[in-house]
């Protein structure tokens, strides 16, 4: 069974506390657009899709909970107020900006129908963002088809028999509605006996990979091996063909229009490192990462965080025998006083990634090595069909 990170019923919004992962479940319950934001900022809550998703509940829940005027105007300055709030949690992840422009377009045409009023202004809204959290998970599984089915077919391990697959950050359940993107690819992998193993990134400093996506793995029982960030290079170059390492596949946070793509830091060397030893690239993500308005990576901003998460690491005490979960410690792990830089993304330029995995297909470059990610809004009833668009 797949691991639940949100648990929604109308009225009612609980999310899995990411940050006592592996260690211990615990849910949060989630009453307001500020426990939203709040569980966002903190990360006990991320992975874009799901930043959208938890974002939209909440609110949700806010409205399904208060007593609303009947004003229909009032109603919708409330909801936009509170969508602008939201969309400042994390703003380099797109999911939330563009879920955030569809709940105001959905909530500003209710407050302009016929006999509008307060109450038909909240289920517009609840409604809609409801459909996000079912359309999330549909999304997700028909990525993870998309891209097992072209990982088997278009790479090289993929020709000889079971492949092995790297991974970067957390895109899983965890990071969506549910079965995830660029961890989903490798969860349909493994459902067709296509995978002969998984290997995740610590993915420094604030280690998704360790915590979460190796949480997932083992969680799946998915044959899978945990690498520190600088093993990567080491990892394809003596392993890479005895584990028959088709490609990495990771998430995004924002595909620009040109295929440059915003990603957990760490995934720029990643991609650079598959060109060099001649492994494919890929990003999975749903259309809703993907961002027209956006030209390229140079206009992206990239989020800065606490230095803290550098130089230090928190996790329950160990006695060198058994874990002590009772007792969380926190241990400085470099010198005091040094200066620290710490993006929590970085770009990776279109032209080292090979295939942008989509619910709908995949898109390659053309002839000319230029994506044309248009075409994926173009084709809307693509799924089913090959999975390759703009393959030109």
């Amino acid at each position: 069974m797949v691991l639940q990170a949100i648990k929604y019923s109308k009225g009612q919004l609980e999310i899995l506390d990411q940050l006592k992962l592996p260690h211990a479940e615990e849910y949060d319950h989630i009453y307001s657009s500020t426990d939203a934001w709040h569980a966002i900022k903190e990360m006990r809550t991320r992975g874009a899709p799901a930043i959208a998703i938890v974002a939209a509940l909440a609110l949700a829940v806010e409205l399904a909970n208060m007593k609303l005027p009947s004003i229909a105007e009032e109603v919708k300055i409330f909801i936009i107020e509170k969508l602008d709030y939201l969309v400042t949690s994390r703003p380099t992840a797109v999911n939330l900006a563009d879920a955030v422009r569809k709940l105001r377009k959905i909530t500003e045409q209710a407050a302009e129908k016929e006999g509008a009023n307060g109450e038909s202004i909240r289920e517009a809204y609840v409604a809609a963002a409801e459909k996000m959290l079912v359309d999330d998970v549909s999304d997700n599984e028909n990525i993870g088809r998309h891209g097992a089915d072209w990982v088997v077919k278009n790479t090289e391990a993929g020709k000889k028999g079971k492949v092995s697959m790297i991974t970067h950050c957390n895109t899983g359940s965890l990071a969506t509605a549910g079965y995830g993107t660029a961890l989903g690819v490798i969860r349909s992998l493994h459902a067709q006996n296509a995978l002969k193993h998984a290997f995740c990134t610590e993915t420094r400093p604030y280690n998704q990979g360790s915590r979460l996506t190796a949480f997932e793995l083992v969680h799946d029982q998915i044959p899978a091996t945990l690498v520190t960030d600088s093993m990567a290079a080491a990892l394809m170059q003596l392993k890479g063909e005895s584990e028959n390492i088709a490609g990495i596949v990771v998430g995004a946070d924002r595909v620009a229009a040109n295929g440059d793509t915003a990603n957990k830091i760490g995934t720029y060397s990643l991609a650079i490192l598959a060109k060099y030893h001649g492994v494919k690239f890929l990003v999975a993500a749903p259309r809703t990462t993907i961002d027209l308005s956006t030209k390229s990576g140079n206009d992206i901003i990239i989020e800065e965080r606490p230095g803290k998460e550098v130089t230090l690491v928190k996790g329950p005490r160990h006695d060198g025998v058994t874990l002590d979960l009772a007792v969380v410690e926190t241990v400085s792990i470099a010198a005091n006083g040094i200066g620290v830089w710490n993006p929590a993304f970085d770009v990776t330029p279109a032209e080292l990634i090979d295939g942008i995995i989509t619910e709908v297909g995949v898109v390659e470059k053309d002839s000319e090595g230029v994506f044309h990610l248009e075409k994926v809004f173009e084709a809307g009833g693509a799924v089913g069909k090959p999975s390759t668009i703009g393959a030109i």
